[in-house]
């Protein structure tokens, strides 16, 4: 669940930056680097996407709420595939927005409060997220390893039959 809070907090923070971009809002709040946030959020980087980078970020963000919050605790050996989607999306996504932010003082010559706030959140994301996606992968692997159940039907969590205790993770996630 607090990964949950904290995409939601990202998308907010990134929705209320691509307003900016989009022209819909004047002004953007920047507490202190000047006129920091307004200069990435108008920098070639900014428009080097099909649309605003931050426009992107919310829908990341918001693809790691929905996929953050389907399944229950034990998703990891019910969903395999979602635990897989949402760490695909918190992990290279995540990466991408260290990216950009590790470029702003180089680029564009400013920082940005806000973007470095979304980029801290994507960094705390990231761990619990690993986490969880190591432990499906880890329960896959068993599965292949141990048991003569389809890995093919494991993954997409259409196999309910008990688990062996030999198929259990090493790693047990607290992520949902």
């Amino acid at each position: 669940m607090p990964i949950i809070i904290l995409a939601l907090i990202g998308f907010f923070i990134a929705a209320y930056m691509a307003l900016f971009q989009f022209n819909l809002i004047d002004s953007v709040w920047e507490p202190f680097f000047g006129d920091g946030t307004r200069r990435v959020l108008t920098s070639g980087i900014s428009e080097a996407f099909p649309i605003p980078d931050a426009a992107l970020g919310a829908l990341g963000y918001i693809l790691d709420v929905v996929t953050g919050a389907i399944g229950g605790r034990d998703r990891w050996r019910t969903m395999p595939w979602i635990v897989i989607i949402f760490g695909l999306a918190v992990g290279p996504l995540g990466a991408v927005s260290i990216g950009l932010v590790m470029m702003q003082p180089v680029v564009v010559g400013a920082w940005c409060t806000l973007c470095l706030t979304t980029a801290a959140i994507s960094v705390l994301m990231i761990g619990p997220a690993m986490d969880e996606m190591l432990a499906s992968l880890q329960y896959l692997r068993r599965v292949h390893d141990t048991d003569d159940r389809s890995v093919w039907r494991a993954f997409w969590g259409m196999d309910t039959a008990p688990v062996s205790a030999s198929v259990q993770p090493e790693v047990t996630p607290d992520v949902a």
